[in-house]
Formats: C-alpha cells, structure tokens, sequence
C-alpha cells in the first residue's frame, strides 16, 4: 500500500511540474529539462537511502549500538558533511553538477559498502577496533562524499529553473528529500526484516528471495548488513544514469540558454576564483541570514526524525504502532505537502519571496513543540502526529531556504558555494542537535522536545529578517515583466532598482 501511495504521489509531482510553465518554455524544453532533473533527483533520494540507513541499522541492533555512541556517530558525519559542504560547493561551481553527483554517488556507494563490512564484522564478534571509533570514521567518509550530492543538483537546477520558477522547484527538490527519507526507513526497514534468520509463518517473496541469493551469513546472525550494500549498489547505477542522460546548462543539451533573473543576472561573463566565490557567500548578509535560518532548521529536523525511533524503542510503542511501522512513508507525504505548499506559497502569494512562508512554518513548528511537550508522556498518538507535523514544516523550509534562496541569491555562478554553505549550516545544527540530545535523553526525555523550541524561535526570528528580501535582478524582473512592485519596509521601491530599471 505504501509503495502505491509513493507511486501516485510522485505521479503527482511529475504532473504538477508540466503544468507549472509561467514562462511559457516549449513543450520540447519542459520534456528534456524532466529528463534532466528527474534521475538527478533520483540519485539524491538513493543518496538520502545511503545516509540514513544508519538509523534503520542502530535501530535493529540498539544493544551493539546504543543511542550514546549513535549520537557520537551521526555527529561525526554531520560534522564533517557541514565542513565539506563549504569546501566542495565551490568545487562544483568550477566542474559543474554532472560531474559532481557522479562523484557523490560513487564515493557514497563505496563509502555504503565499507559500512555493510563493519556492520557484518560487528555482528559476528569480528570487529577488532572500537564500534564508535570504526563507525565514526565510515559514516564521515560517507557523509563526504554525500555533501557533494546537494550542491550538485541545486547547481544543475540554477541554470535550468527561472526564479520565478524556482519555488515549485524548491518543493520539487523537498520531494526527493522526502523519497530519500521513506527510502532510507521504510526499505531500509523492510530489508532489515527481510533479512532475519528466523521468520514469523511463511517468508515473504523478499525474505526468500534474500535467503536463496545471501548465504554469507551463518545462520545465526540476521544480514542487517545489506542495509548498506543494498543502496551502495543502486547509487552504481545511478551514477552511470547521470552520465549518460545529465547536462548542466540547456546549452549543452541543444538548447537555448535564457537568463534566470538571479543574483548572476549581467556577470556571467565574469569567471570568479574559489577564493571570490567563497567571499561573495560569506559576506553576504542575506545568505548569513540563510544560513543562520537553516542551522536552526537543522536542529529542529533531525532532532524529531533521528530521535523518534529511540524514543520509541525506550518508552514504548503502545499506541504508536502506526507511526513507527510508516515512519517513512509519513514523512515522504509530510515532507511532499510541506515542499510544495511552502513554494506555492513563495512564488504565488510573495512573488517568489522565501522568507516570509519560511516564517510561517517557523511558528507552526514552536507551536507543535509546545504541544509535543506537553503531552509526552500521555498521547503516543499525540506525538506522532506531532512529529509528522514538524517534518511537514521543517522540509518546506530546508527546499526554500537551502534549495531555492541559495541559488537566487548567489547567483548560477555561485550557486554549490551558496547551497553548500547554508546546507552546512544544516548539518551544523544536526551535529548540535545529535551530540547533546544523545546525552540529554539519557537523563529524560521530556527534555526532547524542550530543547528545540529555543533554536525554533530563533529561526523564526532570523526568517521575519528577510521577510521582503529578493535579488536585485528579480525585483527588475517583476516590476518591468510582470508589473509588480516589491516595496522595502519604508514603503518605497528601492531606487538602485529604479535606477537599473531606467536604465536598461
């Protein structure tokens, strides 16, 4: 049922982004621009598969993992993903997305593969170095290879998607986070039972497929272990998918390229050093703000998806059934919804302004929390919802923040530095979150949900911020394209807007 769900709702999205054509690009454009981003986007929810399985895998083996060292863990990988993520986007500015997701996918199956060997020696008594140690070192290894996943899509998608575009874009792109999520926890889950030695009734068509392919194990010990050999596989395919069908520009693919109205508009004959573009990111106050917005998000994210499954795995899963065995596929849906209502909302009602329904889903998730909070101990049901809820809210941030005002205000020529700085921010705010909720929890945990509310009011406040915030190129778009004047809080249009107006 929950594959068919997947089915329809993509069907859905695929849909939507047809009929969502506000510059009018031809149905030849619209056809091979899907065949470009579609198995990018692929590629990043298997990427997404190949990042959270960790949790799946902790899950089914909490007395050789415990929560403590899975903080210590997801720390390490977070950390060194947020690191990476400002060294390698200018990286794929130079080289380019193509070239950048081919080396996330086949650096992230390699690294998936490394990890399905430890995880095997672990369960078998064969793993000589320390458990944290060894997995720290390969979930970081990883985690380096992954952070060349997300900047290389958004900078494939700068050049493809107008600003005015970019918004339906940005719920595209929450979309496929969400698929990753359901990938990671749903599968992951399914291949995890599939694997155990010992069946309820009769095996299931993937158990007995896995007992007759897999006879590597003794029998005695379940092969949790293809959780990482699995997606490690898939992403080999992929990666020969996007060499074979991936363009960075429409030039490259036989079309005309167009000027997307972003903060690159009149510069893309400059050619800027990695020095300059890293420069142009960090001295920008509004990508600051971004980032600022998306550390909080960060938090707040995988603090409710990394730490509901111990949650539950510690006080119990009595009325919480539903959530725990669909945990995936709620948060894919959530996440969908979330996406596109929030860039619906940006590029309909705000005239493709990100800050303002990013503040919108800021005070909804504070108000989620207090809920959560208070009924903790009483409504499993409650909190599930609750936590669905905030995923709802936290991926239509993450897709206008990271994924859309990254590439609006840095521009195509700066767009894998921009996203690959605000999306490390993210995993800042991850590593924040996973190494003092692995000690808090331990201690209550009805200091789960407390401990987020301070960093959601935080990226509430620094999301009002940028409420009337656009690209100088994107306000002359609006006012000369489409007649529509975006005032500064004084009421006013801004005149460095009049005056490149009057003058082009």
């Amino acid at each position: 049922m929950g594959l068919i769900l997947v089915a329809v709702t993509l069907s859905a999205v695929i849909g939507l982004y047809f009929r969502f054509n506000p510059l009018r690009h031809s149905t030849w454009f619209m056809f091979r621009r899907f065949i470009n981003w579609f198995p990018l986007g692929l590629s990043y929810a298997f990427l997404y598969m190949g990042r959270n399985n960790l949790n799946v895998t902790q899950d089914a083996m909490t007395d050789l993992m415990p929560s403590k060292s899975f903080g210590t863990i997801f720390a390490a990988g977070a950390i060194v993903y947020a690191v990476s993520l400002v060294i390698n986007g200018p990286v794929v500015d130079k080289i380019g997305g193509k070239k950048g997701i081919m080396i996330a996918t086949v650096g992230a199956a390699i690294a998936n593969a490394m990890l399905g060997v430890a995880t095997y020696q672990l369960m078998h008594g064969q793993l000589m170095l320390d458990m944290t140690l060894v997995f720290s070192v390969l979930y970081a290894v990883n985690m380096y290879f992954q952070s060349f996943g997300a900047v290389s899509i958004i900078k494939v998608k700068a050049y493809w998607f107008h600003v005015r575009e970019r918004g339906v874009f940005g719920a595209i792109f929450g979309a496929l986070i969400s698929l990753g999520v359901y990938l990671a926890f749903d599968w992951g889950r399914a291949i995890v039972e599939a694997s155990r030695v010992k069946v309820n009734g009769a095996p299931t068509f993937l158990q007995g497929t896995f007992q007759s392919l897999f006879h590597v194990w003794d029998g005695t010990k379940d092969a949790i272990w293809l959780a990482y050999f699995i997606p490690a596989g898939i992403l080999l395919v992929f990666a020969l998918l996007d060499w074979w069908l991936i363009c960075d520009t429409p030039e490259e693919a036989g079309l005309e390229d167009f000027d997307t109205h972003d903060a690159s508009s009149g510069e893309m004959h400059l050619e800027f050093s990695i020095m300059d573009l890293l420069k142009r990111v960090f001295t920008s106050p509004i990508l600051m703000l971004v980032g600022m917005v998306e550390l909080t998000n960060g938090v707040v994210r995988n603090g409710i998806v990394n730490w509901y499954f111990p949650y539950l795995k510690q006080t119990g899963t009595a009325g919480a059934e539903f959530f725990h065995d669909n945990w995936g596929l709620l948060l894919f849906l959530g996440g969908i919804s979330g996406g596109f209502a929030a860039g619906t909302i940006s590029d309909k009602l705000f005239h493709s302004r990100r800050g303002p329904p990013v503040a919108l889903a800021g005070g909804s998730i504070i108000l989620l929390l207090v809920v959560m909070a208070a009924i903790l101990s009483a409504s499993p049901v409650g909190v599930g919802l609750c936590a669905v809820l905030i995923g709802f809210f936290t991926i239509a941030i993450h897709s206008l923040m990271s994924g859309t005002a990254g590439a609006d205000f840095g521009g195509r020529k700066a767009t894998a530095t921009a996203a690959g700085v605000t999306d490390g921010f993210v995993y800042l705010g991850a590593g924040i979150q996973s190494l003092a909720l692995g000690q808090l929890t331990t201690i209550s945990w009805q200091i789960w949900p407390l401990f987020l509310i301070p960093f959601s009011a935080l990226g509430l406040f620094f999301a009002s911020r940028m409420w009337k915030s656009l690209p100088e190129a994107t306000k002359r778009y609006l006012l000369v394209v489409e007649k529509i004047s975006i005032t500064t809080e004084s009421g006013h249009i801004e005149s460095t807007v009049i005056e490149k107006i009057t003058t082009t």
